[in-house]
């Protein structure tokens, strides 16, 4: 596997080593030693998930407070996604900024997000199945979230706004700076 730091400190583009044949392909999608030496921490997960979409959709910016964060590994198993990951990490350096990522089940990337970053994604491809580590359980007390059209961070999700599909509940976060602390 091949770890490539992104312009946010602590997030990683995992790259696999796939092997092709007549038959197919193999890959190693995860392997915890590999993964916690890639990315320089000690990561252990606890919870798999596992969501399926439609195009448009657009999923976040979700992130869990305190006790509760979470780190996360995602993928793409069928479709292609744009993955986006926000720096809310108060004393950070790359506060409020963000890294998007394309995802596909073409590309076999994974996307490294630590504790501390909001997330979310949009489904570009006619349908997507999208699949997620945590290293940490979900807690309703702990769900913090971010307008996924926050001007102060302008994220270019490569999409027509008019065409998203967005749950009630994302259309209405707040904006960084109003958003629960992560901390």
């Amino acid at each position: 596997m091949n770890f490539v730091p992104t312009k946010l400190a602590g997030c990683y583009v995992i790259e696999p080593k796939i092997i092709q044949d007549e038959r197919g392909y193999f890959m190693e999608s995860f392997n915890e030693k590999t993964f916690q030496e890639g990315v320089e921490q000690a990561v252990h997960f606890v919870q798999d998930n596992q969501s399926f979409s439609t195009k448009g959709v657009l999923r976040g910016l979700h992130y869990q407070t305190g006790e509760h964060a979470q780190a996360k590994l995602v993928r793409v198993l069928q479709g292609e996604v744009l993955d986006v990951a926000v720096d809310i990490r108060p004393d950070s350096p790359t506060f409020g900024q963000y890294e998007a990522v394309l995802l596909s089940d073409e590309n076999k990337k994974q996307f490294f997000v630590p504790r501390g970053f909001a997330h979310g994604f949009l489904v570009l491809s006619e349908t997507a199945t999208f699949f997620y580590k945590c290293d940490n359980f979900y807690n309703k007390e702990s769900e913090g979230g971010i307008a996924y059209n926050d001007k102060t961070i302008n994220i270019d999700w490569q999409f027509s706004f008019e065409n998203l599909i967005i749950s009630e509940k994302d259309k209405v976060q707040p904006t960084i700076e109003n958003a629960k602390k992560a901390w």
